[in-house]
């Protein structure tokens, strides 16, 4: 096969079961979205208060500490399995939403319990995914098949934000919910089509009639992996600090900033929403069709440019501004997470892909510690100092990962570059 065939953005779709999983993917990462602007909006005017928002956002990445051991069961029972399994349980948490609503019994209290069910199993949906994609996907075909992966997340967030930001502002949050629900239940319907005969068997140093590791053994196995190849340590601490300090100005502080610092509603609240999904789209389309990208270097460059782009942003006072460094910004963030994924999963090989990915969504943790921590900081200095200070903080901390392991993630012929 050609280079050009390889790395088209529609060679994946060669792949059966990625003819399921992209769709699924797509309507989950569609109801995510819609979701995550109605409550974050609803927790807003109903409280009031930036550090109940930051609170509330915390909630939904409480399954960061578990999410090595989804890895785990993943590699042991199937990422296909646990994916549909995943799905079905957040149809489950939407219908229940969606009662509250209806009956007019919905308040804050209920949102943050199920807000805090929700996100004991969200956060590890990215890694899963990403596990199951590599697990079905030939080699070549991983870079676009990533790529194109990513902008499941990226189209959604367009169309989620704005569509959940209308139906939001013109029917209210129980038809809202119909809505969410329903694509739920299609995502875990198109889940379930996808052969559990297509994803690649790990291969295990113990022969069939030995007994299997315990999942802590799995588990310490992975993280000891990690810690010992060099490049993925450092795309590790990558991912922790953009969580920490990035990601929580481009979510979930995103009402605050639409309603408190740009005096808009619902709707501008989808246009930021959308514009940083509209970069990021704009990014995975460009990467699923080059090849030949020496990924650590992109990973390092890109991560440095959203940081840049994040203190613009900061200091924007109307919306037109802000919407273009939100543009920016997710274009660049889209360049970094990508490359991170790909450098991640290739070097993970089969036996490792699902607790790699694993500990990959722990990273994601700081998000609710940054969030947390961010809050009171608003509330005492104003949004502008403290997004400044975050951001300079991330892009220090990116340059010394880049000079510490600098033979892994710069040098032109490093695994990393050429893997």
């Amino acid at each position: 096969m050609t280079a050009p065939a390889r790395n088209s953005a529609l060679a994946p779709f060669r792949v059966r079961s990625y003819r399921f999983q992209w769709p699924a993917d797509v309507l989950t990462s569609w109801a995510f979205e819609m979701e995550f602007l109605i409550l974050g909006w609803y927790i807003l005017v109903e409280t009031g208060s930036v550090v109940v928002l930051t609170f509330f956002g915390s909630l939904m990445y409480l399954g960061t500490l578990v999410a090595p051991m989804f890895g785990v069961f993943g590699d042991r029972i199937g990422h296909r399995n646990l994916l549909a399994g995943m799905r079905a349980a957040y149809a489950v948490l939407a219908t229940t939403m969606l009662v509250l609503a209806l009956t007019g019994l919905l308040n804050p209290v209920y949102v943050f319990i199920l807000a805090a069910i929700f996100g004991v199993i969200r956060p590890s949906d990215l890694g899963v995914r990403g596990a199951l994609v590599a697990a079905t996907m030939p080699h070549e075909y991983l870079v676009s098949a990533m790529s194109v992966s990513r902008t499941t997340m990226d189209s959604a967030r367009i169309a989620g934000a704005l569509t959940g930001a209308g139906m939001f502002a013109t029917l209210g949050m129980g038809p809202a919910y119909i809505a969410i629900a329903s694509l739920y239940v299609l995502s875990t319907i198109l889940t379930l089509c996808i052969s559990p005969a297509a994803e690649t068997a790990p291969q295990r140093d113990t022969d069939s009639t030995s007994a299997r590791p315990s999942p802590w053994r799995d588990l310490s196995e992975g993280l000891a992996y990690i810690w010992n190849t060099p490049r993925m340590q450092a795309a590790m601490w990558i991912a922790f600090l953009v969580n920490l300090t990035a990601y929580p100005f481009t979510g979930n502080l995103l009402p605050y900033i639409a309603r408190n610092v740009h005096q808009t509603d619902q709707t501008g609240l989808g246009y930021l929403s959308a514009s940083f999904a509209f970069g990021a789209l704009a990014a995975s389309m460009i990467l699923s069709n080059i090849g030949g990208v020496r990924l650590a270097r992109l990973m390092i460059t890109s991560t440095v440019i959203w940081y840049v782009l994040l203190i613009l942003f900061a200091h924007m006072q109307t919306m037109p501004a802000a919407i273009a460094c939100l543009m920016m910004a997710g274009f660049a963030q889209s360049f970094s997470m990508i490359t991170l994924a790909v450098i991640l999963l290739r070097t993970a090989g089969e036996r490792f892909r699902g607790r790699v990915m694993g500990v990959r969504m722990m990273a994601i943790y700081s998000l609710p510690i940054g969030l947390l921590i961010a809050g009171p900081m608003i509330e005492r200095l104003g949004f502008a100092p403290t997004a400044t200070l975050y951001a300079a903080v991330g892009l220090l901390f990116t340059l010394f990962i880049a000079v510490r392991w600098r033979e892994d993630l710069w040098r032109p012929l490093a695994p990393a570059n050429s893997i």
